[in-house]
């Protein structure tokens, strides 16, 4: 079995921690892992992407071909469209709906949103409301990560809770606890 990632945002949303969680699940369940991160100028608001392809058979090659991609995570709408070429036919793309309008000519909202939902899978939330919502205004991407759970068929929930508590941990009980929080709050977006 093999699950084939893309997981793209803007710098300063929290892909790359997405990248560390899922890879610490993957580790800690014995898979193969392979990364490759574009950083961009994240420090500026730049865009952030980043292949993650996990499998239980050792894997050539950490860049995912295109047409080859089972999922795209995306913090930010424009950019999910921005790797749609890497979808395979039965591929999700799971992405928040709030857009990150950091250049001058971002493309109309009503397009874009046209464009995303005309998309054959896709899951799409304002998990930036949902956050702050639910008082874990920090805690948006792991709320799409929980979205996005129900497609990485190769890890399960409770792998992924796992890798959030160790990646987590330094930074103290309460912090683990709002994101385990946020994951569940994804988590049960995603089943329905």
């Amino acid at each position: 079995m093999k699950k084939d990632i893309i997981l793209c945002g803007v710098g300063g949303q929290g892909i790359l921690s997405i990248a560390t969680i899922i890879g610490q699940a993957a580790v800690e369940a014995g898979l193969n892992l392979k990364q490759a991160e574009v950083h961009g100028m994240s420090q500026r608001g730049g865009d952030v992407q980043s292949n993650l392809r996990l499998s239980d058979e050792p894997i050539c090659s950490d860049l995912i071909p295109h047409g080859a991609a089972d999922l795209i995570i995306s913090m930010e709408p424009m950019e999910a469209l921005r790797y749609v070429t890497y979808l395979n036919a039965d591929s999700w793309v799971i992405t928040s709906s709030l857009p990150f309008r950091n250049i001058p000519n971002y493309p109309d909202e009503d397009v874009l949103m046209g464009e995303v939902r005309a998309l054959p899978h896709v899951i799409m939330q304002d998990i930036e409301v949902l956050a702050k919502e639910n008082n874990m205004p920090k805690s948006a991407n792991v709320i799409l990560l929980g979205m996005a759970s129900t497609h990485l068929d190769i890890l399960s929930a409770d792998q992924l809770r796992a890798a959030i508590a160790k990646v987590f941990v330094a930074k103290g009980e309460k912090v683990v606890e709002t994101n385990l929080q946020a994951f569940d709050l994804g988590l049960s977006l995603g089943q329905n």
